[in-house]
């Protein structure tokens, strides 16, 4: 079978894959503009953002697709699943990176590390600058998946105080409560640090609204490293500027790149950075397990996919 990767992953990761199912064709390319056997393909390996619905009709012989990334919604959906495409996905291998992220945005909001940094470029010795504790501070996590389990584990270590919320209430052995989304309002008042990392669905696209940054904390910080229209911008914008909350961190945006004249890079109180949370040296290698095992599965003609992805919830 053809299997084409519309992006290149290190020479090594080739090389074991060759070694490992030496009867398959790997055709790499950088871009799935250079693919020019992407036609020919029973499997692609993609971070989902390339394949366009022409795609998915020019490939007749497209049985599964795999994508090197958690989230689906910018893969043409419908498309794939008018043709019972099999899709699977990486998820899970984000836990590590994103987790250990989300406590080094939480860390710089307690040991203000940016004010130390510039107190030193001024040479200035300031002995007088407060800082706290993340011991004793409550963390909500909103998704209690991989990742939130992963982060509020790491949050425990810190003797803080861990809440989930998600869609059934289900208790979950990281989480000291567990809530659910329609609770969400009731419990946002307790939290020092509110942490998003939902995917994008219709359920969760915009689902906090002014009410809910109203409800937090005035000295609460915002993290969202999920996916970036959770929140309308504006109504983000607006918590920062009425001092609803203290500050935000933002890794996901609705558009992306983020936009040089968007008003985030000028708003002081509200960090950003380019989607990096996940991308570690360690990612490609991760989802390459994922993919090396669902490949011995779909030769065997078998079930028992990781991570196989329920096209119309999304993940």
């Amino acid at each position: 079978m053809n299997i084409v990767f519309t992006f290149r992953p290190p020479r090594k990761l080739q090389e074991q894959l060759r070694e490992r199912f030496p009867e398959e064709e790997f055709l790499y390319y950088k871009s799935i503009d250079e693919a020019d056997k992407l036609h020919t393909a029973e499997v692609i390996v993609t971070f989902g953002g390339d394949l366009t619905a022409e795609h998915i009709s020019a490939c007749k012989e497209l049985k599964w697709i795999m994508a090197a990334s958690a989230g689906i919604e910018n893969m043409p959906v419908e498309a794939i699943a008018e043709r019972n495409i099999l899709v699977t996905n990486a998820r899970g291998i984000h836990k590590i990176p994103m987790a250990e992220f989300t406590m080094g945005y939480m860390l710089n909001h307690v040991k203000r590390f940016p004010e130390l940094q510039e107190l030193q470029s001024e040479g200035v010795w300031n002995k007088r600058l407060p800082l706290e504790e993340l011991a004793g501070k409550q963390l909500l996590v909103i998704g209690t998946g991989a990742i939130g389990s992963e982060i509020a584990r790491l949050a425990l270590a810190f003797r803080m105080d861990t809440i989930g919320v998600n869609r059934s209430g289900s208790p979950n052995e990281q989480f000291d409560e567990v809530y659910t989304v329609d609770q969400l309002l009731d419990v946002l008042p307790l939290a020092d640090f509110v942490v998003a990392v939902l995917p994008s669905t219709e359920e969760t696209k915009f689902l906090l609204e002014k009410e809910h940054f109203q409800a937090m904390k005035k000295t609460a910080a915002f993290i969202n490293i999920g996916r970036g229209d959770l929140v309308e911008e504006s109504v983000l914008i607006e918590a920062l500027d009425n001092e609803e909350i203290a500050r935000a961190y933002l890794d996901v945006f609705i558009d992306e790149p983020l936009p040089a004249d968007h008003p985030f890079w000028s708003q002081e109180r509200l960090t950003v950075t380019p989607h990096i949370s996940s991308i570690t040296s360690k990612y490609v290698p991760r989802a390459m397990d994922i993919f090396s095992f669902n490949l011995d599965v779909y030769k065997r003609g078998e079930e028992g996919y990781k991570n196989k992805v329920d096209i119309d919830r999304g993940y």
